[in-house]
């Protein structure tokens, strides 16, 4: 059910947007813009978002945490996870993600 959604998700961003591609992230299913992922589905059957460093609102606004997947090691700066609760925020969220990663290329 959750991975259903990142496909459905993956797929209209892929079809709709010049450069976006399929692709992996620390072996999980991604989405990338000329081959720099911005968004992937994690092992805890949510989705990751990549929004930037600098604390953007939508972060507080959901409650969304800070990835971090690391048992010895710190967070993944500027990687924000979702819960499949906040599914009905992936779509908007990716999109978010694909304007940001746009705009440093």
């Amino acid at each position: 059910m959750e991975f259903q959604r990142f496909i459905e998700i993956r797929q209209e961003i892929c079809d709709k947007h010049e450069g976006v591609s399929t692709g992996k992230m620390m072996q999980s299913e991604a989405i990338t813009y000329h081959g720099k992922v911005f968004a992937f589905f994690s092992e805890k059957n949510s989705m990751v978002f990549r929004l930037g460093r600098e604390l953007p609102p939508v972060v507080e606004e959901l409650g969304l945490n800070i990835f971090n997947p690391f048992k010895n090691r710190g967070p993944l700066n500027g990687w924000y996870e979702s819960s499949y609760e906040q599914q009905i925020q992936w779509r908007s969220l990716a999109l978010e993600a694909l304007h940001r990663i746009k705009t440093e290329l």
